[in-house]
């Protein structure tokens, strides 16, 4: 499976647990790491877990093997490593305070790619 098709049934199965404010970031010419950051924030302990067990599925169903998840224990912060694909599933507050967004930003804007409505962290609907 190509990177890019794996980015895009994580997001599919991302979109479909509700996952938000979900940021794709195209960091190959970055980095040797990953070939794409995602970032989803989940709005709770449980969402975040329902998130990460998503993102595995997903990655499993199609036959990709998993490196390793990393942050299960606190579930704020979840790292799901996919190898072409590393997945961030943070709560709001992590995603405020570490702003992977900001750093990443050496990625031409081309390689920045949010899926559906991306709206600042913390902002509500109609707000």
């Amino acid at each position: 499976m190509t990177p890019e098709a794996l980015r895009d049934r994580i997001i599919e199965a991302l979109e479909d647990r509700k996952g938000q404010q979900i940021l794709v970031l195209d960091v190959r010419r970055l980095t040797s790491i990953t070939d794409f950051m995602v970032i989803v924030s989940g709005t709770s302990n449980r969402h975040v877990k329902a998130l990460v067990d998503a993102a595995v599925e997903a990655a499993d169903t199609a036959g990709c093997s998993l490196i390793g998840v990393e942050g299960q224990e606190t579930r704020e912060w979840v790292l799901v490593d996919l190898g072409d694909v590393l997945v961030h599933v943070m709560q709001n507050e992590p995603r405020r305070f570490y702003d992977l967004e900001r750093l990443w930003t050496e990625a031409p804007v081309g390689n920045q790619m949010a899926v559906g409505k991306l709206k600042p962290v913390g902002v509500e609907a109609g707000g």
